[in-house]
C-alpha cells in the first residue's frame, strides 16, 4: 500500500512538474510574441516619420481641392525636413489619383511658396529614357508592391488602363526616384482618404503600405488625418469647451444663425461622440457635410451616416451621434423651436459598444 501511494506521489510530482513545465513554455510563448509585437510597433513608428505624415497632409489637401489649407501644409512641410522636389514629387504623382487640375493646381501653390521662401531644393527625379522598355519595368513594380501580378476582367475589358498604369504610374513616376515607394504609399492611401467613394482602391493601397510595413495603428493615423481635408465649407469652427463634459474626444461649433433657429455646424475628431441625450418638445434635424459618422437611437441599431444624409430627431428620442474611429465628421444641427424645449444630457456611449461600430 505504501508502494502504491509512493507512486501516486511520484506521478502527482511529476504531473504537476510538467504542468509547470508546460505553463513555463506558455508564458515564455506570451512574452516572445509580445516583445515581437513591441518591436514590431516599434519599427513601425519609425516608418511613419513626422515627414511622411506631412506628406499626407499636402497629398490629402491636394486631393479635396483645398488650395487654401494646402498652402499652409507645403510651407510647414518645407520648414520642417521635406524638400522642394519631394514635395513636387508628390504633386506630380497625385495627378494619377485625383486629375490632372488638382495636380496642377497644386503645382501651382508650391511654384508660388518655394518663389516667396528660402527652401532646400534637393535632388531631381529621374526620367525614363525613351526606349526604356516601361510596360515590363511598371509590370515588375506593380507585382513588386502588390505581391502578385494584376490582371482580371477588367483590364481585359480596358486593355488601355492596364498600359497606363503600368507605363505611367508604375514605371514612369515610381522609376524618378527621390521618394521611396513607402513615401509614395502614404501619399496614396491620404489622397484617397480624402475623396469619398474610393473604398475599393483605397483598400487596396492600405494593403500595399502593409507589405511595406505599416501597422494597422500607421493607417488608421494617416487616414484620420487626411479625412480632415474633406471637411464642411462651414469650416471647423471653435473647440467646443462649453458642452465638452457631455462629449467623448473633442468636438467643435461654428454657428450658422442664431436668430430664431438655431444652426450650427458640428464636427467631431475621429473617435468623437456626444453623450446620450434627448431634446424635449423641439426635437432636432441632423444634415451631414462631412466625413463619417453614425446616429444611433436608444434600443435600435446604429445609422452610418456621410455627407449628404439627413436625420430628423423627434422631441423625446434617447440617442447620440457622433464621428467613426477613422474618420472626421461634420453633421449641421437645426434646433427645432418648441415652447418649452430643452436638452436632457445622460450617461457616454461606452468604449466597448463604440468599438463594436464598423
Amino acid at each position: 500500500m505504501k508502494f502504491l501511494t509512493g507512486i501516486v506521489c511520484i506521478a502527482s510530482i511529476i504531473g504537476a512538474g510538467s504542468v509547470l513545465a508546460d505553463e513555463s513554455r506558455d508564458n515564455l510563448k506570451s512574452e516572445e510574441t509580445a516583445q515581437m509585437n513591441t518591436e514590431k510597433e516599434a519599427v513601425s513608428e519609425k516608418l511613419l516619420t513626422d515627414s511622411r505624415m506631412e506628406i499626407a497632409v499636402i497629398s490629402a489637401y491636394t486631393a479635396a481641392g483645398d488650395m487654401k489649407n494646402l498652402e499652409s501644409a507645403i510651407i510647414q512641410g518645407l520648414s520642417d525636413e521635406l524638400t522642394v522636389n519631394e514635395v513636387k514629387e508628390v504633386l506630380v504623382q497625385m495627378y494619377a489619383y485625383c486629375g490632372f487640375p488638382k495636380s496642377l493646381n497644386a503645382l501651382n501653390v508650391l511654384m508660388d511658396v518655394a518663389k516667396a521662401g528660402n527652401y532646400r531644393e534637393g535632388s531631381m527625379g529621374v526620367t525614363l529614357e525613351s526606349s526604356a522598355r516601361k510596360i515590363y519595368i511598371g509590370d515588375r513594380k506593380q507585382i513588386e508592391l502588390t505581391g502578385s501580378k494584376v490582371e482580371g476582367p477588367l483590364f481585359d475589358f480596358a486593355p488601355a488602363i492596364d498600359i497606363f498604369l503600368k507605363e505611367h504610374l508604375f514605371a514612369d513616376i515610381f522609376s524618378r526616384g527621390v521618394l521611396s515607394d513607402l513615401d509614395r504609399e502614404v501619399a496614396t492611401i491620404a489622397a484617397l482618404s480624402a475623396v469619398d467613394g474610393l473604398e475599393p482602391q483605397l483598400n487596396a493601397h492600405i494593403n500595399i503600405g502593409k507589405r511595406l510595413g505599416l501597422s494597422d495603428a500607421d493607417i488608421l493615423k494617416i487616414r484620420q488625418t487626411a479625412s480632415k481635408a474633406k471637411m464642411s465649407e462651414f469650416g471647423i469652427g471653435e473647440p467646443n469647451d462649453a458642452y465638452a463634459k457631455y462629449f467623448t474626444g473633442r468636438s467643435y461649433l461654428k454657428t450658422i444663425n442664431s436668430n430664431g433657429v438655431f444652426t450650427a455646424n458640428v464636427t467631431f475628431e475621429p473617435g468623437g461622440r456626444n453623450n446620450w441625450h434627448i431634446h424635449h418638445k423641439g426635437g432636432q434635424i441632423l444634415i451631414v457635410t462631412g466625413g463619417r459618422g453614425y446616429y444611433q437611437e436608444w434600443g435600435k441599431d446604429p445609422v452610418v451616416l456621410k455627407k449628404g444624409d439627413s436625420v430628423t430627431v423627434a422631441p423625446g428620442v434617447k440617442h447620440w451621434h457622433g464621428a467613426a474611429p477613422d474618420s472626421w465628421f461634420s453633421h449641421i444641427a437645426v434646433e427645432i423651436p418648441a415652447e418649452g424645449s430643452s436638452n436632457e444630457w445622460l450617461e457616454p456611449v461606452s468604449d466597448k459598444d463604440y468599438s463594436k461600430l464598423k
